[in-house]
């Protein structure tokens, strides 16, 4: 298992999530919007009142009615139904990819609190932590009365804190994204709950054309060179972590241009010393630089001198939170692990999002 601390940083659980097939082409993330996990949202819709106008010759075509945002049901990533009954205006974040996304919507002037390891955007560190790496605090939260909590599944929160709140009454929408196409469903999920669902889907629409972009630029340079073999280093503290065939991480891999080394087994992220030196990667990315590890130290290490990336110098680091935290920064994120895996891409910026609706 990686250290709790660094899969808390990175804010994805880095474990396989149990019938949900990993998106690895763009044709798959642009069917996000019809994934089973996707958040279904079921409005309620007013009665229509009967028509009292007078008979004519050339009926009037029918004037839709609009249906309000609230009350409505959503379906979570854990396929939980739940009733969110009016907008919410306190929300708790129990992760930092909400916490991002909801700012990203325009909603972070309702977020009441999150955890201690939210650091995006900047003022977000001001406001009441109630989780951490370790838990949830089930008391607190509820002291804040929140109406709505939105929580990170397959174990990044703990499930009895989630069972917890929802016993005490309150909604609880849970989120878990293992490929790009699920950050972008779970991004629109978000938006529905909280009742920003048009400036969601204009994000989304943003988002899908930078990653098209950033990917058509990537595949060109793979196919006229052939796909690099590509480890992406998640720690090796003690053992060697990287990522898991399926994994979201070796998806974004491929994305990226490279061809993943992963460590064999979908429920492993170890991977022996002697697997990598024989797999030979051509590119080891560094998505643990962010706690000092530096080309120089691997190149230092016993037995990693004969793999082709450390003769070759091609050991880069990359900024493991936009490239692994499932937020709207993963376009950034694909961007700069397209870099690293390949500095000669002429990619451009991706520049800010367009303005969005109100929320």
């Amino acid at each position: 298992m990686i250290p709790s601390s660094r899969r808390a940083r990175a804010a994805i659980p880095l474990r396989p999530h149990a019938g949900i097939a990993l998106a690895v082409a763009l044709a798959a993330m642009l069917a996000a919007c019809s994934s089973a996990s996707g958040g279904a949202a079921t409005p309620a819709a007013p009665p229509t009142a009967a028509p009292t106008a007078a008979p004519s010759a050339t009926p009037a075509p029918p004037v839709a009615t609009p249906v309000p945002a609230f009350p409505v049901t959503v379906t979570d990533d854990e396929d939980a139904a739940v009733t969110i009954p009016a907008r919410p205006e306190r929300i708790v974040s129990l992760t930092p990819a909400v916490t991002e996304t909801l700012f990203a919507l325009g909603a972070g002037e309702r977020l009441v609190a999150n955890t201690d390891f939210d650091d995006h955007p900047a003022v977000v560190k001001d406001l009441p932590h109630v989780a951490s790496y370790t838990g949830v605090d089930v008391e607190k939260v509820v002291g804040l009365e929140p109406d709505l909590v939105i929580a990170g599944g397959n174990g990044f929160n703990p499930p009895e804190a989630i069972a917890k709140l929802r016993s005490l009454g309150i909604p609880v929408v849970v989120v878990y994204a293992d490929s790009v196409e699920g950050i972008l469903r779970d991004i629109e999920l978000v938006g529905t709950t909280v009742g920003s669902g048009e400036a969601a889907a204009s994000l989304t629409a943003w988002m899908r054309e930078r990653i098209d972009a950033v990917a058509a630029v990537a595949s060109a340079g793979a196919t006229a060179a052939g796909a690099p073999r590509v480890f992406y280093e998640l720690d090796a503290t003690n053992e060697i972590y990287g990522p898991a065939p399926g994994s979201f991480i070796a998806a974004m891999v491929e994305l990226a241009g490279g061809d993943p080394i992963t460590t064999g087994d979908p429920a492993v992220f170890a991977i022996p010393l002697e697997t990598l030196v024989a797999a030979d990667p051509q590119v080891i990315v560094l998505g643990d630089a962010l706690y000092g590890t530096t080309p120089e130290a691997v190149a230092q290490r016993p037995g990693w001198a004969a793999m082709t990336a450390v003769k070759d110098g091609a050991v880069r680091p990359v900024d493991d939170t936009i490239v692994t935290r499932p937020g709207p920064r993963i376009v950034d994120g694909l961007r700069a692990l397209a870099l690293a895996i390949d500095p000669t891409l002429e990619i451009p910026e991706v520049g800010s999002p367009p303005s969005l609706p109100a929320p």
